[in-house]
């Protein structure tokens, strides 16, 4: 279960075409990504904008009442669909040590096939350039790849994670998506 969750659009007055109409906020959970809509506390001294980053786990919530249930990719609104990749990128660098480490360890996925070229702009130049990089000396940060590399990081990381949400079983690798169907992960809930 997700502990915190990113602000993707509020409906302060709720969904048009539903009878009964509580605010609702649509998010994506911080850690394993998962879309979420939870019903925002009717108060109006609470404050909710789009890319705040807000608590979903259990005991006293301050901004929400309860979550209300996942939702797939197809039920986000504009607004929120516009909003993902973004709000995504916040939620990557917030966990740099994750992800820097899954830029040192990931192993190939087959004989021909290595998990870094399942990353948008990595072929097999960048693989290898990276596969030399983390050989020659482990990735210390962000900023640390993006030096030696050529490539943000964060950005690649966070449209993987957005065409894994979007992807609705197109794709049968999910690297960073915990909750999508026949995929293992490691204690750090990445996929290898």
């Amino acid at each position: 279960m997700e502990e915190y969750g990113y602000v993707l659009d509020y409906l302060p007055l709720g969904k048009p075409n539903e009878v009964k109409r509580d605010p609702i906020i649509q998010l994506v959970g911080e850690k394993d990504y998962t879309l979420l809509e939870v019903r925002a506390k009717k108060d109006p001294d609470v404050m909710i904008t789009v890319g705040e980053r807000i608590y979903i786990g259990k005991g006293k919530r301050d901004k929400i009442d309860h979550v209300r249930r996942m939702i797939k990719y197809e039920n986000l609104t504009p607004t929120a669909k516009s909003e993902l990749l973004y709000v995504i990128m916040e939620a990557v660098k917030m966990q740099e040590d994750r992800f820097v480490r899954f830029f040192n360890e990931c192993p190939p996925i087959t004989t021909r096939l290595h998990t870094l070229e399942l990353l948008p702009e990595i072929k097999k130049k960048y693989m290898w350039k990276i596969i030399e990089e983390r050989e020659a000396k482990k990735f210390e940060s962000f900023k640390d790849f993006e030096e030696r590399v050529g490539k943000n990081p964060v950005r690649i990381i966070a449209k993987r994670i957005e065409k894994e949400l979007s992807d609705d079983k197109k794709d049968k690798y999910y690297l960073f998506v915990k909750w999508k169907k026949g995929i293992i992960l490691d204690e750090d809930n990445m996929a290898f």
